[in-house]
């Protein structure tokens, strides 16, 4: 039976149960980081890669699903948006990252172009997710600064993202160290809980 919405608004859908991952599953945060990989996921990617990148989304929709700090934000049709994954952001001019620690998928990320006013010029960062288990091994650093630098090669002049750290420290501590700063919302109206950050390249 699909999972609750993810939240009250009319236009969201549910996800299907997350897989649960621990330290059994062939990697740890004691795992040497260079046994991580970065791989680009596109609609041309291995059917199980594709799959490896919509099971994490939908493990990152179903945390923010059980978390009560982020139960009044509107996530939009998220189980549409892994469904189609990685077509979603390819629409939107964007793409899909997916971390591996050895054979294991691990995290992944995804960018699209801003949308509104700032189209032109800059990137937007989205659900950045690292399945506990893989912790410790920079991979939410390692995803993020991917982006960048394919941003800063495509030109753009910014990037921006936004998270809810009363239910995201730890990604809200990652934004900082890496250099963004606060900002106003960027692409409509402001949510209650949710902060929004720019870097400039």
């Amino acid at each position: 039976m699909p999972a609750p919405a993810l939240s009250a608004c009319t236009h969201t859908d549910g996800l299907p149960p997350a897989k649960v991952y621990d330290r059994a599953n062939g990697y740890t945060p004691a795992m040497d980081p260079r046994e991580s990989t970065i791989v680009d996921i596109t609609s041309a990617s291995l059917p199980n890669l594709i799959q490896q990148a919509r099971d994490l989304l939908a493990e990152y929709g179903a945390f923010l699903q059980a978390r009560p700090e982020a139960a009044h934000v509107c996530f939009g049709s998220l189980a549409h948006e892994t469904a189609r994954l990685p077509l979603s952001y390819e629409e939107q001019g964007g793409g899909v990252l997916l971390a591996q620690v050895g054979s294991e998928a691990a995290g992944m990320v995804a960018w699209r172009v801003v949308p509104g006013p700032f189209s032109a010029h800059s990137w937007e960062i989205k659900r950045l997710w690292v399945r506990p288990a893989a912790r410790g091994l920079a991979l939410g650093r390692r995803l993020t600064h991917a982006i960048l630098d394919r941003a800063a090669a495509a030109g753009r002049r910014a990037v921006y993202l936004d998270t809810i750290p009363a239910a995201m420290p730890e990604a809200l501590s990652l934004y900082r160290k890496i250099g963004f700063t606060p900002c106003a919302p960027y692409a409509g109206e402001a949510n209650d809980g949710v902060t929004y950050f720019v870097k400039f390249l």
